[in-house]
């Protein structure tokens, strides 16, 4: 069938936006470097909940000293460099170092992933059918994105007015450096794109103690990986245009069909190392004669992981995406698009380079072209071409120590995979409709429900993290809202430890007080008005002078507020069914969740120390409890 985008450069763009896609970049506002005062308070009033009387006291004396002293200092210095570098934001630097200087394995440790819901049309899930369409589909987004025609990335807030023909007919006519505040006046918001260049001919390269990224945008090929071997081919060509649909197809079922036997020494492992170590591995490889098919790892547009099993239900679905058996992947790559025998897609994605929005916004446009507009159907016939000369198996020499090398790794992937559990649970008993007529937060009571889950099986409460994206300023990453308050903890403890206590009133009063303060640190944290982006940003700027840490950092208060026990971040889209993240520290949960119309689904990770199932009863248990409170009358 004829595509009814034929008209402009024959189905090789998603769609043409009429204002170009980074229009409004060079006017983005800039990311704020918050009050000294106003980031210490905000402060202890996440530390209050989680401390004794004393201990408070004591980090209240810490941080006024910090305020007064040493504090004021780095906050002048940091508002003065912030000054001389207008181009970029204050936490930049600093962020891209906290990646790529941690040197523990990127994979459970920092590569998140967002799986696809099926294809609605069930023969179009077939494995060969769906790595065709979705790569199409992803060629397709870079090739939009490269020519300025993706759609530029805008928060509408009030979409009647600004989401529409007539504005950005406008808008296209007001020059970027005014774009923004066009934008602005319609109560629309702009989000920085900067990051978008790296999801594409991207990877993040291993280097003694400071890793880097690396871009080659010139490079026309794909690399897929199939049974632990590496093949790549072209899919762009010379003159710049996509290859065609049916000869992708024609090479991906070359692929799919050749029986070279799964190598004995898996290379995929090696990125899933400690850094150093995969560091000084990687110059053995270069070194034995591998330079030019590690290039091509390296520069291709994207890895293309096809496994050779089905996806038997939710749980398994995680782990495939989280982690896989490691052989078939490149953890390294800027992302993963991984495809199941059955067709289950999914994208793993290395984090430093860029944050969910980025990704997000990826997996939307691909899902809904490769779905809404198919390059194939189960009808079409791959063409016939010569894929064994256009299809490279990439061929690795190894020495003992490489081989070595591989092996272990293989040991210590496999060891903490296994000790590794996933599991969900989807509420069904209600979700944001019935939340927004009650007047609350669907994302508070989410967060709240956590807290008293937390309290209920364990009996205290800890230091938990909510991502939250400051993309609408200019190279903003994320901030951090501190959902454990003692609005928070109050509530909890009144639903735990003495729910006949208190009446039907009082716990409806506790929900909307936890609701409404979770709504401002939201609103906050969005603004660039968090704390720990910048008390990140001070510490970082004290290390830098090589004298001693202040003593507000040496606080065990402080290490312990950093020790984020519930890591959480959520999402919203038609496209991602489920997504998921390893614990940040040993004794944690890693909590990915997703508030629906009429449910709410959570999917946590979590090691030996911690009993991911028990966790998920309470949180059930939890939500029920505020629903029924929710649902009485007065």
């Amino acid at each position: 069938a004829p595509r009814g985008r034929r008209g402009y450069g024959s189905g090789e763009y998603l769609h043409r936006s009429i204002v170009p896609t980074m229009h409004y970049q060079k006017s983005l506002p800039r990311l704020p470097v918050p009050k000294l005062e106003d980031t210490i308070r905000r402060y202890l009033n996440a530390q209050k909940p989680l401390l004794n009387d004393d201990q408070f006291r004591k980090t209240e004396d810490l941080a006024h000293q910090f305020e007064k002293g040493i504090g004021r200092q780095l906050h002048e210095q940091l508002v003065a460099q912030d000054n001389q570098n207008k181009h970029t934001s204050y936490i930049t630097g600093p962020w891209f170092d906290m990646y790529l200087k941690a040197r523990e394995p990127v994979v459970l440790n920092f590569n998140a992933f967002m799986s696809f819901y099926p294809d609605p049309k069930s023969e179009y899930n077939d494995q060969l059918i769906r790595a065709t369409n979705m790569t199409v589909s992803a060629i397709r987004f870079m090739k939009t994105l490269r020519a300025g025609y993706l759609e530029p990335e805008v928060f509408h807030l009030n979409p009647q007015k600004s989401d529409t023909k007539l504005f950005k007919r406008f808008i296209r006519f007001v020059p970027p450096s005014l774009s923004w505040f066009g934008a602005y006046m319609v109560n629309a918001y702009p989000l920085d794109m900067s990051q978008y260049f790296r999801l594409f001919n991207s990877t993040r390269l291993p280097k003694l103690n400071r890793d880097e990224l690396y871009t080659d945008e010139k490079a026309k090929h794909l690399l897929v990986l199939r049974n632990g071997n590496f093949y790549v081919f072209d899919v762009i060509d010379k003159d710049g245009n996509m290859v065609k649909a049916s000869e992708i197809q024609a090479h991906l079922k070359y692929i799919l069909n050749d029986n070279s036997p799964a190598p004995a020494f898996p290379l995929g492992y090696l990125s899933s190392e400690n850094r150093d170590t995969w560091a000084l591995l990687r110059k053995n490889l270069l070194d034995n004669g591998n330079e030019e098919a590690l290039q091509k790892v390296d520069s291709a547009l994207f890895c293309l992981s096809l496994d050779d099993f089905s996806v038997k239900d939710l749980t398994h679905l995680s782990h495939t995406m989280l982690h896989g058996n490691g052989a078939n992947r490149w953890y390294d790559k800027s992302f993963n698009l991984i495809i199941t025998k059955d067709g289950m897609t999914g994208v793993n994605f290395e984090h430093s380079w860029g944050d969910g929005v980025a990704v997000l916004r990826f997996q939307n446009e691909i899902f809904k072209d490769s779905t809404g507009e198919p390059a194939v159907s189960p009808q079409s016939r791959p063409v016939s071409v010569d894929s064994s000369r256009a299809v490279q198996r990439l061929d690795f020499k190894l020495n003992d120590a490489l081989k070595a090398g591989i092996t272990k790794a293989k040991q210590n992937f496999d060891s903490t995979v296994e000790t590794l559990a996933v599991d969900m649970i989807q509420f069904q008993k209600g979700g944001k409709n019935l939340l927004k007529q009650k007047k609350v937060s669907p994302d508070a009571v989410a967060q709240l429900a956590f807290q008293m889950a937390f309290l209920r099986q364990y009996n205290q409460t800890v230091a938990t993290y909510e991502s939250c994206s400051t993309a609408a300023f200019k190279h903003g990453r994320t901030e951090t809202i501190r959902p454990a308050s003692i609005h928070t903890k109050k509530c909890s403890e009144a639903f735990v430890k003495e729910p006949s206590k208190h009446s039907t009133e009082e716990l409806q009063k506790m929900i909307v007080e936890c609701s409404e303060y979770h709504g401002r640190l939201t609103k906050e944290a969005a603004m660039g008005q968090g704390f720990d982006r910048h008390l990140f940003g001070l510490r970082c700027l004290a290390l830098s002078k090589g004298t001693a840490l202040p003593d507000f950092y040496q606080d065990q208060a402080y290490a312990r507020l950093n020790h984020n026990i519930l890591s959480t971040s959520t999402l919203n889209s038609p496209a991602v069914q489920l997504g998921g993240f390893g614990p940040v520290v040993p004794d944690g949960f890693g909590i990915a969740y997703q508030v629906h119309d009429d449910w709410i689904g959570c999917s946590i990770s979590s090691y030996p120390t911690r009993n991911v199932k028990e966790f998920l009863q309470c949180i059930n248990k939890s939500l029920e409890d505020i629903f029924n409170v929710l649902k009485r009358k007065k």
